[in-house]
């Protein structure tokens, strides 16, 4: 239990299980899936297509990730690469806005969205990147934004980060 939030070590995709949280929800999904009402838009690729602010399990953490659903994609980043996962959960909001960070600079009312295996809490960002605004996650200690694209992990100083309003 992580400020006062349960991440779940195990994301069930063919059950729509929510589980409700501090003020928002985690919708279980998996690819073919359409976004469920409600769902946090994040961005927009180069191609028009839109994004959704996600996480899923991946190598031990529990990581913030993109979801693509008109392209029937979901990535995260890690380790240096864009990964492809099948299962994941949507955020879907209550009342979120975006606002400007960088470095490890964490707002208050930052939303969670996962952790790392060590137990670090990781935060949703997203960035303009060439013509798309992408979504991955806010790593603290690495005091940048880590973002999957073009198979690799991308990073920037300076982002916005999801925080309750």
């Amino acid at each position: 239990l992580m400020f006062g939030i349960t991440f779940s070590n195990n994301i069930t995709a063919h059950r729509q299980k929510s589980r409700v949280m501090t003020g928002y929800t985690w919708v279980a999904s998996s690819h073919g899936r359409a976004a469920p009402p409600r769902a946090v838009q994040a961005g927009q690729d180069a191609d028009g297509s839109l994004i959704y602010a996600g996480r899923a399990f991946f190598h031990g953490d529990t990581l913030p990730c993109k979801i693509v659903p008109q392209r029937r994609e979901a990535y995260v980043s890690h380790n240096g690469r864009e990964h492809n996962v099948s299962n994941y959960e949507y955020l879907v909001e209550q009342h979120m806005q975006w606002v400007s960070s960088s470095g490890s600079y964490i707002p208050p009312g930052a939303v969670p969205a996962g952790h790392t295996s060590s137990g670090e809490t990781l935060y949703l960002g997203r960035v303009r990147h060439g013509n798309s605004i992408t979504v991955g996650k806010v790593h603290p200690s690495h005091g940048c934004l880590y973002i999957p694209f073009g198979g690799n992990e991308v990073n920037y100083n300076s982002y916005e980060i999801l925080v309750m309003r």
